[in-house]
């Protein structure tokens, strides 16, 4: 039994259609597949587009998808030959003849193929003179709102990271490796690590002090990060700083892979005066972060 889509984020309304699927699988005594995409097709169908930013890198989806305990993770090259597909072409040359699906399982807003023409009616035809059945999930709700990557991602770009998480349905993450910075923050007593994105197109939440939890060395720890502006320097779709100041440690991970979850913004961004006025903020940035942390479970 299949589902297929982008899956940006696997959020809790992704979840909840790949638990469905796992149960039908179950059932039918078959197993579950998750038919995704590498790169994602905006990348391919707009290149001249630089507005996209995601939720999930494809590590992260791997990651994630693992978690859930599908049975299998398929991840098919997006080409521009591909793309060309109608959905027709799409449903029988790939998912009935290379695939041999039994059953699909398709979210409520679900549309694929050239021009995203596809959706639930055409796909309903389809099964009927295909030979495989198909099952449309209706859209999940939570806290009177509708689960999309959609509003996720517009919570990030407003620095609303607790809604975010709670929509995700876990901490939303940010890896990098650690870059050379200016070292001012080691002069002050607040050390940063200055992280470059992995993925241009991940999403970077919007400019501002976070309270985090910092994973490097697979081992997990507190800390705030500050997120800002140097447009030359940073490889990310944005150009963003990102420095996080990992409280009670003092190890050299520059080169090293890190990977941040954010937890709450504590304040926007701001210029300071002078040094002195900038580490007395920063001694309140800490202890607001040490409160907001205290009740997160390090694992």
């Amino acid at each position: 039994m299949v589902t297929i889509g982008t899956f940006d984020g696997v959020h809790l309304g992704h979840c909840e259609v790949i638990s469905e699927l796992k149960q039908l699988s179950a059932l039918s005594g078959g197993e579950s597949v998750v038919f995704t995409f590498e790169p994602h097709p905006r990348i391919i169908i707009a290149p001249q587009e630089d507005s996209l930013r995601l939720l999930s890198t494809k590590n992260e989806k791997i990651l994630l998808m693992k978690k859930i305990g599908i049975d299998h993770l398929v991840i098919y090259p997006f080409t521009e030959a591909f793309s060309r597909l109608s959905y027709d072409e799409f449903v029988e040359n790939i998912l009935v003849k290379e695939m041999n699906i039994s059953s699909l399982v398709v979210g409520y807003d679900h549309r694929f193929g050239q021009g995203r023409k596809g959706d639930f009616n055409s796909l309903e035809a389809l099964s009927q003179s295909l030979g495989f059945k198909v099952e449309q999930l209706s859209q999940l709700v939570v806290d009177n709102k509708v689960v999309s990557s959609t509003k996720i991602r517009s919570a990030l770009a407003e620095g609303n990271v607790s809604k975010a998480n709670h929509f995700l349905g876990y901490r939303y993450p940010l890896s990098g490796k650690v870059v050379e910075g200016n070292r001012l923050g080691q002069t002050i007593g607040f050390p940063t690590a200055n992280i470059d994105t992995h993925d241009r197109h991940k999403l970077v939440p919007c400019d501002g002090v976070y309270a985090v939890l910092v994973e490097t060395g697979r081992k997990l720890f507190k800390g705030m990060l500050n997120i800002g502006m140097r447009p030359t320097v940073n490889e990310n779709a944005d150009h963003k700083t990102i420095e996080v100041n990992i409280f009670d440690f003092n190890e050299d991970i520059y080169n090293s892979d890190i990977t941040v979850f954010f937890i709450e913004k504590i304040r926007d961004e701001k210029k300071f005066d002078g040094i002195e006025q900038l580490k007395d903020q920063l001694g309140k940035d800490r202890v607001k972060s040490l409160e907001i942390l205290s009740t997160e479970t390090i694992e």
